[in-house]
């Protein structure tokens, strides 16, 4: 292998992390603000969902194409018109014709044999699930439809379109869209409609579940080889533009052969870098209150990539802590702990944040020495480690390290080298899933904490985030 002048060597190895995809071939434009008032942080024509290369051709009638011709689909079946004695009203009536309508492109999720519940949510529900004829395990996660007023969700719409877009062995794939024809509910407002069902391909595991048992033991190496995969899924979809939006223990999954999968993109969106004069305005309601980073707990709008890095940074420690290691119960409270590790913020390591509101507004801890080595080291003996994150936990954004940075850090490139997990995962036959696994207790990890028993944030907090527009 020889060395270009892009990469670093040390020890004979080559540095530079080489195992990335390409970026996503598939174009695309931004999705837009977070509500209609707030279309200021668009992206210019072009931007978004976009892949590098040469540009697309142009698609408009009467040009030339290099492409074969292809015949069009067949239009799907029109229904028959209205008798005269169900057009008014029509409401009721036309929707109980539309549900006898037949959609060519759109299986039913019959043809799936649901095996087990594996989680649940403000989302909807997760099943396991075998197609019936191929035997083929997958993942049906059904779409919340029943307070639905205005159509079909947002956050679903964004999920389909970017998980069709991005294609990645460290992002989960998904497989199709499936639907189940409407029942009439009167106790339902949408109670004529069908469920959407999104199906992908089945992984074992969460995170979140094997970190609850007890007998599941990381090595160092195997720690090395799950972060160097999470890092390696946040490189590819932060080069195509898009946000996670919620980094958690729980939303990464692990397969029987021990490749990680980046997942629920429920809250992902795509992103641009602002110009001066027209910030970006992404609602800043996102990401579970115990990883959610301290510029998005200040109320910062104009944010980036720097969002997922700090979720890493917490799940990385949570390797060793075996819980998450900040677990506040409000804001307030999780800027508290923040502070107490990270130390106090304020303007003189953090420029500038004394310009936001809430900065001036809540009472933050004054004094607080930065302390995430001294109360890490307990439970995390490698120093590269320790290095790693303390700089994935950094209080201002700016300084923060990317996932690229993150990639060719002493942790990946030093004895023991990364290995293998599916050695380690054949030990085990059972499925684990946070939504299966009982509350991972503290047992007296990151003291001066609070404790809290229970796994996941307040569902309080929780419901103001997960329909997000």
């Amino acid at each position: 292998m020889h060395c270009t002048g892009s990469c670093r060597c040390v020890r004979g190895v080559t540095r530079k992390w080489s195992e990335r995809a390409e970026v996503c071939g598939a174009g695309g434009e931004e999705t837009g603000s977070e509500t209609p008032q707030e279309g200021r942080g668009r992206d210019p024509p072009g931007e978004g969902l976009r892949a590098e290369g040469p540009p697309r051709e142009s698609r408009s009638p009467g040009a030339p194409s290099s492409c074969p011709t292809l015949a069009a689909p067949p239009a799907p079946p029109r229904p028959a018109e209205l008798p005269p004695e169900l057009g008014s009203p029509r409401g009721p009536a036309l929707l109980r014709h539309y549900e006898a309508v037949e959609f060519p492109f759109c299986d039913e999720v019959s043809k799936y044999e649901k095996l087990a519940k594996i989680g649940q949510g403000t989302f909807g529900e997760v099943f396991k699930a075998k197609h019936r004829h191929t035997g083929k395990k997958v993942a049906l996660k059904k779409v919340l439809m029943e307070n639905e007023k205005e159509g079909f969700p947002i956050t679903a719409l964004r999920e389909i379109k970017i998980l069709q877009l991005l294609k990645h062995e460290n992002v989960v794939n998904l497989i199709e869209i499936c639907r189940t024809k409407g029942t009439r509910n009167p106790n339902q407002y949408n109670r004529y409609k069908g469920s959407i069902y999104l199906v992908f391909d089945f992984c074992e595991h969460d995170l979140a579940g094997l970190l609850s048992n007890a007998h599941v033991k990381f090595t160092l190496s195997e720690i090395k080889k799950v972060m160097q995969m999470l890092l390696n899924g946040l490189y590819y979809i932060h080069r195509n533009k898009i946000l996670h939006r919620d980094m958690k223990a729980a939303n990464v999954l692990i397969t029987r052969d021990g490749v990680l999968k980046l997942a629920d993109f429920g809250l992902a969106r795509a992103f641009s870098l602002a110009k001066n004069s027209q910030p970006n305005r992404y609602t800043n309601r996102v990401v579970t209150l115990w990883y959610r980073p301290p510029e998005l707990l200040l109320g910062e709008r104009d944010y980036g990539p720097p969002i997922d890095l700090w979720g890493g940074g917490c799940i990385m420690a949570e390797m060793w802590t075996r819980s998450p290691i900040m677990q506040g119960n409000t804001e307030q409270h999780q800027l508290t702990l923040i502070s107490q590790l990270c130390g106090s913020i304020t303007p003189e390591v953090w420029p500038n944040v004394d310009k936001y509101e809430l900065y001036q507004k809540l009472e933050l801890p004054k004094g607080q020495k930065r302390k995430v080595k001294e109360r890490l080291k307990a439970y995390v003996k490698d120093p590269y480690a320790l290095d790693l994150i303390d700089k994935l936990l950094v209080l201002d954004p700016a300084q923060r390290t990317d996932s690229d940075d993150a990639l060719n850090h002493d942790f990946f490139w030093s004895d023991p080298m990364p290995s293998d997990l599916k050695n380690m995962l054949s030990a085990h036959n059972q499925s684990m899933f946070e939504y299966l696994a009982p509350p991972r207790r503290r047992g007296g990890h990151m003291p001066q904490q609070p404790a809290n028993q229970n796994r996941n944030p307040a569902a309080t907090n929780q419901t103001e985030f997960d329909r997000v527009f």
